[in-house]
Parts: structure tokens; C-alpha cells; sequence
């Protein structure tokens, strides 16, 4: 019976397809890589070939430079390429603009690599698309049934609903810059806020880049260069860090947000220093994790980058094989590992009660 482990294994870089000759989302240089999406933790430069969605290289460029890579290769969804002795595929994770799943075809077995990936509508990405294989590679940063996420629109409107109740102060919204920023601007737009929304100059570039993608985001002004006077009642958008920074000091008694899955853990929200949690997420949640496990029809489950075991004991309990691969150095950027412990009380929410009940499996 053939295996995910005649077509992947485990080495100092990472995930390693033999057949294929190539890596997935190397953490260290490679021949040659193919890469699910731009987030740092899973995009890192000095490739000599590297293999992704088209926007996702060009997110890589700028993040990176353009020399991130010897050379670059633009895949299309759903376009099959053949890989040394494997055919691959592109499909949309959901994740981030140009975020992918790789489906790795050799010899009749399919294995998919999920990348990060969600399955809640986007209005700034394509939708996650669930393809049918014999072993799927499963991200895991929400694997816990504590972890249930509100529709984001609603998270949105709890911050609207804020900046119509305090009209004299602004509100800082710590957002992670690729993504999560682009995501929460374009949900306000979808519930009605036309003001300008405020940036901070680190998210100018991928903004921008979103725009030219065919993201509308409004209008967008900078920050910074204003009387303080001017910016009460702003919506206002910045990595997390900036929010405990002096940079923060400029704004009129500021409503301190941060935009994360995480915001689901009091003590989460409390680290963060965030007046006004938003458990908005581009990860799947406990029960979208499950959901996708099945649709795929896998009958072998990889577990990685987070809450490892309890998917795989949920996976054993629905009559599937799985392992965790205990991989590190992934999460780094995105919706970050949790100082706090993620068993603690989550914070209040429509489904508190019945997660804050709920024990592991």
C-alpha cells in the first residue's frame, strides 16, 4: 500500500518531495522550492528556483527584493505542471492573496500540501477550494475546540459600532501587514465605513499591491504628518507592534485593537494590550479543520505547525492515520504562537460558554 512517505519526507529544510526533487515552503535556501504563500515563515529568500501563484511572487519581491530567488516560476490554479517524476497543482488555500495547496500527483497517489488555509469567505483572496487526495498535509495552528471564530463581518462591526460610540477618539487596529490589514479594511468597506482609513507607512507597498490586484480598499491616507486634533474618530490600520509603541502616542485617546484568532484567549487579549479584541482569523478553526479533513476523503493525515495532537487524536477517533511532524519554525509571522496558555478562558463571545466548556479531545 502506497504511503504520503513515498512521495514526501522530513529533512533539515523542511517538507521534501523525492520524486519531485523539490521542497515545500523551505525553511532554509534550496535547489528549488515551491512556495504556498507570502508570509515570512513559510516564503524566506535565497532559493535558486522557486515555483508559487503569481501574486505570491511578486509578494515575495517585495518583501524580499527582486533577487529573493535565482529564478522564479508563475503557476497558475489549476494548471498542471510535471515536476522531475510528479505532476503538480495549485489550488486556492483562502489564506492570503495568492495563497495555495500544492497537489502532488505520482504514479496514481495524490498527496496535498494545505499551506495555512481558511475557509471563511475572503473579499480580498480566492476562495478555498477542498480537493480530494490520499494524504492531506493539515496546518494546525487552531486545532483545539476551544477555538470556534465569529464571522469576521461581525468582529468588523463590533469595531464600527466602537468608532460611531467614540466619535473624539481614534481607533488603532493592530493587524498583521500582508493579509489581516488588507482583510479588515475591505470588511469595513463591505459594512459601509467610505471615510479614508489611516495606514501606518509599513503597510503602504502591500496595500498598494492589493489595489493593483484587483482588491478595491477605498480611500487610504497615511498616519502620519497630522494634528493630533485631526485624527479623532479615524479608523486606523498598523502591525500589532506599533500599538505599544510612541508611535501610538500621536493619536487622541486611542481605542487600542488587534485583529487575530488568538483574541479568542483572554489572557491573548490582555498581552496584547487590546481595548477592543477582534477574533478575526485567516486560519481554520476547530470545526473547519474537521470539516476539511473529511471532504478531502484522506486516509492518511499529516499534522503540522500548531495544535498537533489533538487533530491527530481526532483523526485516530474518525479512522484515519495520522502523525504529527513536530516541525519548527513556522507561525512566526501570522496570527503567532500564544505566549499564554491556550487552554486558558476564552474571551467573551457568541459561543463562549459552550468553548470555554468544551475540553480537549
Amino acid at each position: 500500500m502506497r504511503s504520503a512517505e513515498d512521495v514526501l519526507s522530513l529533512d533539515a529544510a523542511g517538507l521534501y518531495c523525492k520524486p519531485g526533487g523539490f521542497h515545500v515552503d523551505p525553511m532554509r535556501p534550496v535547489a528549488r522550492a515551491i512556495v504556498t504563500h507570502g508570509h515570512s515563515d513559510h516564503a524566506r529568500p535565497g532559493h535558486g528556483v522557486v515555483a508559487a501563484t503569481e501574486e505570491t511572487l511578486a509578494i515575495m519581491a517585495i518583501r524580499c527584493g527582486e533577487g529573493f530567488c535565482g529564478s522564479r516560476r508563475a503557476l497558475a490554479y489549476g494548471e498542471t505542471v510535471r515536476v522531475g517524476e510528479v505532476d503538480v497543482t495549485l489550488f486556492p488555500a483562502g489564506h492570503v492573496l495568492g495563497s495555495a495547496q500544492v497537489l502532488i500527483e505520482w504514479r496514481g497517489f495524490r498527496v496535498v500540501i494545505s499551506g495555512d488555509y481558511k475557509r471563511e469567505r475572503d473579499p480580498t483572496c480566492a476562495a478555498f477550494e477542498p480537493v480530494r487526495c490520499d494524504a492531506f498535509v493539515t496546518e494546525a495552528t487552531f486545532a483545539l475546540p476551544v477555538f470556534r471564530h465569529p464571522p469576521a463581518a461581525g468582529e468588523v462591526g463590533k469595531l464600527l459600532a466602537s468608532l460611531a460610540l467614540f466619535p473624539e477618539r481614534a481607533h488603532l487596529v493592530g493587524a498583521y501587514s500582508l493579509g489581516k490589514a488588507q482583510r479588515v479594511i475591505a470588511l469595513a468597506r463591505e459594512a459601509g465605513h467610505d471615510a479614508p482609513i489611516l495606514i501606518h507607512g509599513a503597510l503602504d507597498k502591500l496595500c498598494r499591491f492589493y489595489e493593483a490586484a484587483g482588491v478595491p480598499l477605498g480611500p487610504l491616507e497615511p498616519a502620519t504628518g497630522r494634528n493630533k486634533a485631526d485624527l479623532a474618530g479615524k479608523l486606523v490600520i498598523c502591525p500589532p507592534s506599533a500599538t505599544r509603541d510612541a508611535w501610538a502616542r500621536r493619536f487622541p485617546d486611542p481605542v487600542t485593537a488587534f485583529a487575530s484568532g488568538w483574541m479568542r484567549i483572554r489572557a491573548r487579549a490582555r498581552q496584547a494590550g487590546a481595548e477592543l479584541p477582534l477574533v478575526i482569523s485567516d486560519h481554520a478553526d476547530w470545526d473547519d479543520l474537521c470539516e476539511t479533513i473529511l471532504d478531502t476523503e484522506a486516509e492518511e493525515v499529516w499534522v503540522t505547525h500548531g495544535q498537533e495532537e489533538a487533530l491527530v487524536h481526532w483523526c485516530g477517533e474518525n479512522g484515519i492515520r495520522a502523525r504529527p511532524l513536530h516541525l519548527i519554525g513556522y507561525g512566526e509571522e501570522e496570527d503567532a504562537a500564544p505566549a499564554a496558555d491556550p487552554a486558558a478562558s476564552p474571551a467573551p463571545g457568541p459561543d463562549a460558554s459552550a468553548a470555554g466548556g468544551e475540553p480537549a479531545p
